[in-house]
């Protein structure tokens, strides 16, 4: 697989390149030589999850048997910041326009996601750093394209990169099953930034405190929610649908 680095060296030098790594995987009996305390001392100040495994398990993941007890997963597109994605929204000279994504694990929906925001005119999209998917080789695929044209910031805390947008004038919009506001009654012509909760999970105690308000999907049927890249769509759209007038055609 291209999106896979194995070897303690390998691994040591697509960090020190600044090369977007998702995650580490380290066997749970490796020593802390210099060359592991350094790829350690270096994935701590990059926000790279590490996770350390039984040996088959690496075994399995990796496609070499030369793995030395390290084997890192490669991001399919290089991550940027948050100052990044508001740089991107003056250079467009529009309302800033995010898609914040709470826990999203499944690399279908993160990819189907980022070909919605694209399509739809999102300026970036806000992933967290664990227990989430990152930019795999899955997403890329599924995005069909969209990769490479959508902006993705990946940040260590939610509630901390909202609390960041929120000092630079972003509305935030959390979609909950329980939101008092139809999702069609916020103001998407303002800068915004629309979050979408994980499969299953919804949006996190800490996140819904944090979001300026909280909106709903309303649904008339016996299923209770929808699928995470549906409902990101459809909010998406809305948006898109109040903003006619600031897109380009």
């Amino acid at each position: 697989m291209s999106d896979i680095i194995t070897g303690r060296n390998a691994v040591l030098e697509a960090l020190r390149s600044g090369r977007s790594i998702n995650r580490i995987l380290l066997a749970r009996n490796i020593g802390r030589h210099s060359t592991i305390a350094e790829i350690l001392r270096l994935a701590h100040d990059s926000d790279v999850p590490v996770e350390y495994v039984l040996a088959g398990a690496l075994d399995q993941a990796s496609p070499t048997p030369t793995h030395q007890g390290v084997l890192a997963y490669v991001a399919a597109k290089d991550y940027v910041s948050l100052d990044d994605l508001l740089a991107i929204s003056k250079q467009k000279n529009e309302p800033p326009l995010y898609c914040i994504l709470d826990g999203i694990e499944d690399p279908q929906n993160l990819g189907a996601i980022m070909r919605t925001a694209e399509a739809a005119g999102v300026h970036g999209i806000i992933i967290r750093s664990r227990r989430a998917v990152g930019l795999t080789a899955t997403v890329a695929r599924t995005s069909a394209g969209a990769i490479e044209y959508m902006p993705v910031a990946r940040v260590n805390n939610i509630a901390q990169a909202i609390e960041e947008l929120k000092k630079n004038q972003v509305w935030v919009a959390g979609i909950e099953k329980g939101g008092k506001v139809n999702y069609t009654r916020v103001d998407f012509k303002l800068p915004t930034a629309i979050v979408i909760g994980g499969e299953g999970k919804g949006l996190s105690d800490l996140v819904k405190k944090r979001c300026d308000y909280l909106a709903s999907i309303p649904m008339r049927g016996k299923i209770t929610s929808l699928n995470a890249s549906i409902a990101a769509a459809l909010v998406i759209y809305e948006a898109y649908r109040q903003r006619i007038p600031f897109a380009s055609h």
